[in-house]
């Protein structure tokens, strides 16, 4: 796949990102993992993206991270295209972003550098370094560190014809419009801020009408509903799952901070789908707080 063909393919569609499976000692499960992504794929995701962020990426060993890769390829060829994550430090990220093309994904998401401060010319050349380093597509995601500015995406989309997505994390309207105006059609832009629904009707209006849902990993029926609910500007059921589901699953997730991905695991294995738990330093929900997700899953009805 070119990177013109990932970018056609992130410009419609829901996106999601499967957790990875855990064994009970912690161990990467790949048949458990094979077999999520077997369930996920028919509802019709446009792309899955493999060890991302609620994949915990950020936990993986050099080794684990090509076998999740691998497993994802293997497991959806055919059936539905694979993004993978790749990120951390400059020679990691490129590291990752190889192998993830030797394994033969379509893409990857270049996720946050971590920790270290950084102006706009050293993330400049940290996202080049890793474009350049690969063929095929590139979609940076904007959270946490790596903040572009219009103008740095502009330097980028001269240097690296293979950056053809932007994906942000922030939330910073003024940002996003900025960025919108500036550089048109020359990216695919995708919502990416934590439960994307909450913020999915504010970022079509500003031309990004694509996000990757992560509640997809245990409620699929219910993400595709939100997701077609939102490109059909069907207020009524928005507001609806809106009110009955996701801001009481915010009061939930907000408990903690991690939980983001905590959550998304424990609703997997109320729906029959266990992943196994998290990896330190994020910890699993308390029993309470799984009684409380299984009854807001349970009003939702069959998936």
């Amino acid at each position: 796949m070119n990177p013109q063909d990932l970018k056609s393919i992130m410009g419609s569609g829901l996106l999601s990102f499967p957790v990875t499976d855990f064994d009970a000692q912690g161990d990467f499960n790949p048949r458990g993992y094979a077999a999520r992504l077997e369930w996920l794929a028919p509802y019709g995701a446009t792309a899955l993206f493999a060890a991302g962020g609620t994949g915990e990426y950020f936990s993986l060993s050099g080794a684990e991270y090509g076998q999740v890769v691998k497993t994802a390829v293997d497991t959806c060829r055919g059936k539905v295209p694979i993004i993978a994550g790749a990120g951390g430090p400059t020679r990691t990220a490129i590291a990752h972003a190889q192998e993830a093309e030797r394994l033969g994904a379509h893409g990857i998401l270049l996720l946050p550098h971590y920790l270290t401060e950084a102006g706009q010319e050293g993330l400049i050349e940290h996202v080049a370094a890793v474009c350049n380093s690969v063929k095929f597509g590139v979609i940076v995601y904007n959270r946490d560190r790596t903040k572009l500015t219009a103008n740095s995406l502009a330097i980028l989309a001269e240097r690296c014809p293979n950056l053809i997505g932007f994906k942000d994390g922030v939330g910073n309207i003024e940002t996003m419009s900025s960025i919108f105006m500036k550089m048109g059609d020359r990216f695919s832009y995708l919502g990416g801020l934590p439960t994307a629904e909450v913020y999915a009707a504010a970022y079509k209006a500003l031309g990004t009408p694509v996000y990757s849902s992560a509640v997809f990993n245990f409620i699929p029926k219910t993400a595709m509903d939100f997701y077609k609910a939102v490109a059909a500007d069907d207020m009524a059921t928005q507001h609806r799952l809106l009110k009955d589901f996701f801001m009481p699953y915010l009061d939930i997730r907000n408990k903690v901070e991690g939980y983001g991905v905590s959550i998304i695991k424990a609703g997997a294995k109320l729906v029959g789908h266990d992943a196994g738990p998290v990896r330190a330093p994020l910890t699993d929900l308390k029993p309470a707080e799984m009684e409380q997700l299984k009854a807001l899953i349970d009003k939702l009805g069959p998936q």
